[in-house]
């Protein structure tokens, strides 16, 4: 899967490339033969309100044939961010494969 990952206030070091490449490549067995089209990581670091400090953002955005997933989580800590991210992309690539296979079984019968 080809993924653009862009930075915004946010120093992207290798190592969190690598965690958000490794994590993405995993949604690649929910997929199953579905290719993705685009795939879109943003992180950003953000100033809370004085009582929550920096708060960091991540959005992905996949690009599925006919539908695009898109998908925001804030969190203190950016590893937690990515992860809720990964979690409920899972979420929705399988709504989206069962929102496929209702109307294929619709045009059956």
């Amino acid at each position: 899967m080809n993924i653009n990952i862009k930075g915004t206030k946010i120093k992207l070091t290798p190592q969190l490339k690598e965690h958000i490449q490794t994590k993405m490549d995993m949604l690649e067995k929910y997929l199953g033969k579905i290719q993705a089209i685009h795939c879109d990581v943003e992180l950003s670091r953000e100033k809370g309100n004085q009582n929550s400090g920096e708060i960091y953002r991540a959005e992905v955005n996949l690009e599925l044939p006919k539908e695009l997933l898109r998908v925001e989580k804030t969190e203190a800590d950016i590893i937690k961010a990515i992860e809720k991210v990964k979690d409920h992309l899972v979420r929705s690539i399988k709504k989206y494969k069962e929102k496929r296979v209702d109307k294929k079984r619709q045009k059956v019968v």
